[in-house]
């Protein structure tokens, strides 16, 4: 079946091949999983956001969070440090700690997942970023479930200079950034090293970053070109800086719980080294036609320690707890490696696209015990031993395609359809099992654009997304040293359908030109897969009839509205507006668990808001030129109040603040400079970034808000700093 998928894709791009020099092109094909330079906008069908990388630059952010604040649907969740887990519109809020993020990011045509399912981007290395909101596996494949995130790195002439930036800021903040770049009629590149640190706002929530990245463009002719890149960064950070406990949180903003195991984070002290290399070549074919190929290598190296140790090596309870006395050393590596190549063409009633891809995943885990331990029925393991040791192995072959036409004047109809046949190869030293599980999935997307007039179009889609079980929920009866879950090879893929209609133009406004999308979307996401007994609750360790295994337990859906209005940068006052009505709810849920003490709770969830939803997102940045080379940008960023459980027991209030930032450029013996001054949360409002809570924490019996795992807001927080181009 694989190579019976990539033969089907390379026989249509050569099929195509043959007659695109007969067509002068009207129609071009958007979409891409490996480039954006196609991307038109006017003919798009899907609710999409483009940020270029100069307004990543001027925002001077110190996380990608603060950027991605201004796109609608997008909700990003920021612990500490510079890693990001990216939510859209609402889907994968009711997961919990490391699972994916159901939204698939792909960094210069690499699909980067890490093993948090968070990602980590170099804020300082970006030429754009392209939200597409909605299933989008008919592109990406696995785990587009909600959409997608496509960044491009820095690349081209423009960078051939000498640059350098330093920023300081509180908590200990600091950035370097040093970048030297060079062209010539053949080929142009740099290369770039930066620094980002901070003691964080709560003890034991720093870290630091190091990246160092290069890229290389070659220019074979002028219908051709070849792009090499590189990037490794390093990553410490001790925990993500959350507490226990809301009353907790209030009176003693600066503890951190050492010396309580059920309030310390359960994993800490991580150490994280990425390496991604990638080539891409380029050919524009004719004035009409392109064709795109990629090869990559993604690595992730990741070290952690793991489950506060409450439990001397007889079993005997902890009475003084160690700061750094976990129970598990943990080792995850992760290799991704791939090509893929696209062909598109356009024509003038039509376009055309395909691509195909192979990629192939390799992820060894391995878990030691850090201390003598008792363990499940009283087992007894010494410090060394190894608690798993695994291996799996993916293959992936994807064959996927998009059709453009104009089937009346001014509509175009667009299909894509995707294949994807996944294979998973498991192996472990611990339990000597061998087993093997594959898949072969479809994916969708289906739509069409109206031209109302010069300024306006109305766009309609439907889009599919999926998510394949892990090899863990499929043999947790085999593959699993600990516990009593069983197996359940029949797991189903997880789906999600997603509708929208929306609306896009530009309309004349006190003498500016005004930017405009808006849409309403639905995604209704089925067989989201849940242990039977409770997520994270061992229910079954109470209530000895209960059999934990992993099913198709839930559905959910979310619906809401989206609005997007910017008017022209280059005027003395320009403005964004970005507002996000989000409803989402569980549709099936009926066998969620709780432990209370001595006692098991089941309780229904049907109906119930997925925790950590706002209703209400808005983000207005309101841009003031004081002085040619001045700019005051003023923000206020607004979300309503949400549930941090499923059982929506606990409610955390919303919260509004200011931000500002003043930037002025200078010259200085001829070279550019920039200096700025930024202040977030002006006001020092007190909220929560993170909240969350799926269970009885402290052991009392009562399920409430001193139960909850909790990252506070810092309050007012102050960065400063100058850049220089020679």
């Amino acid at each position: 079946m694989y190579k019976k998928t990539l033969l089907l894709s390379i026989c249509a791009a050569s099929t195509l091949s043959l007659f695109a020099s007969e067509n002068l092109g009207t129609i071009s094909v958007d979409s891409t999983t490996i480039d954006d330079k196609f991307e038109r906008k006017s003919s798009e069908i899907s609710n999409t956001t483009t940020i270029s990388g100069k307004e990543v630059d001027s925002a001077h952010a110190e996380s990608i969070q603060q950027i991605l604040q201004k796109v609608t649907g997008i909700s990003a969740e920021l612990q500490s440090g510079d890693s990001i887990k990216i939510h859209i519109r609402g889907v994968e809020n009711q997961r919990y700690m490391g699972e994916k993020p159901g939204v698939a990011v792909v960094i210069d045509g690499v699909p980067v997942f890490e093993r948090t399912g968070r990602v980590n981007i170099d804020l300082d290395n970006i030429e754009s970023i392209k939200v597409i909101k909605g299933g989008a596996s008919y592109l990406f494949g696995e785990d587009a479930l909600s959409g997608a995130i496509i960044i491009t790195t820095k690349r081209g002439a423009k960078y051939d200079d000498i640059y350098s930036a330093l920023e300081t800021g509180s908590f200990g903040y600091k950035k370097g950034v040093a970048r030297v770049g060079f062209s010539d009629e053949k080929y142009s590149g740099h290369i770039q090293v930066s620094h980002r640190e901070s003691d964080g706002y709560w003890d034991s929530s720093d870290y630091k970053s190091q990246y160092i990245n290069g890229k290389f463009q070659y220019y074979i002719d002028d219908m051709s070109d070849v792009i090499l890149g590189a990037e490794y960064s390093h990553r410490e950070k001790d925990s993500h800086g959350t507490v226990g406990g809301m009353s907790e949180a209030k009176e003693n903003p600066q503890s951190d719980f050492r010396g309580d195991p059920e309030s310390r984070d359960y994993a800490r002290m991580f150490d994280v080294n990425l390496l991604k290399v990638f080539a891409t070549y380029s050919r524009d074919i004719d004035a009409n036609s392109n064709f795109l190929f990629n090869i990559y290598r993604y690595g992730d190296e990741t070290q952690f320690v793991s489950s506060p140790q409450k439990l001397d090596e007889s079993g005997k309870k902890l009475t003084t707890y160690e700061d750094d006395a976990y129970v598990y050393d943990n080792l995850y590596d992760q290799v991704q490696m791939g090509a893929k190549s696209e062909y598109r063409i356009s024509a003038q009633k039509y376009a055309l696209m395909v691509g195909g891809e192979a990629r192939a995943n390799n992820y060894e885990n391995s878990v030691i015990y850090r201390v003598d331990q008792a363990g499940y029925k009283g087992k007894i393991y010494k410090a060394g031993t190894e608690r798993s040791n695994d291996t799996t192995d993916e293959s992936i072959y994807g064959a996927y395609g998009e059709v453009k036409v104009e089937a009346l004047k001014d509509l175009i109809l667009v299909a894509n359809l995707r294949v994807d046949s996944i294979g998973m190869d498991y192996e472990s030293s611990i339990t000597n099992d061998a087993l093997t599980k594959d898949f072969t999935v479809f994916s969708h997307r289906i739509g069409a654009t109206y031209k109302i007039n010069e300024n306006a179009n109305i766009y309609a889609n439907r889009s599919s997304g999926f998510r394949t079980p892990t090899m863990d929920q499929l043999f947790a009866g085999k593959v699993s040293t600990w516990g009593e879950t069983i197996s359940n090879p029949d797991l189903k893929i997880e789906e999600s359908i997603s509708y929208e209609i929306g609306v896009r133009g530009e309309i004349d406004l006190l003498d500016s030109a005004i930017g405009y999308d808006a849409a309403i979307f639905q995604i209704e996401r089925d067989d989201y897969i849940m242990e039977s007994t409770g997520q994270y609750s061992n229910a079954e360790s109470i209530d000895k009839s209960l059999i934990s295994q992993y099913q198709n337990i839930g559905g959910m859906r979310s619906r809401g509205f989206e609005l997007s209005l910017n008017s022209d940068y280059s005027k003395r006052f320009s403005f964004s507006t970005a507002y996000s009505y989000i409803d989402s709810t569980f549709t099936k849920y009926d066998n969620f668990y709780m432990i209370l003490g001595d006692r098991v709770m089941r309780y229904d969830l049907g109906g119930n808001d997925i925790p950590r939803v706002s209703n209400h997102n808005l983000n207005i940045a309101l841009n003031y030129k004081l002085l040619p080379t001045t700019l005051l940008t003023t923000e206020i960023n607004a979300k309503s109040d949400y549930y941090a459980d499923e059982l929506n027991a606990i409610k955390i209030a919303g919260y509004g603040t200011l931000n500002l930032l003043l930037s002025h450029d200078e010259k200085i013996y001829n070279n550019s400079a920039n200096f700025f001054v930024r202040i977030d949360n002006v006001l020092d409002r007190k909220y929560y970034n993170t909240a969350r809570a799926s269970s009885d924490r402290n052991s009392d019996g009562i399920f409430n808000g001193e139960d909850l795992s909790l990252t506070v807001n810092p309050g007012v927080v102050f960065t400063a700093g100058i850049s220089m181009k020679f």
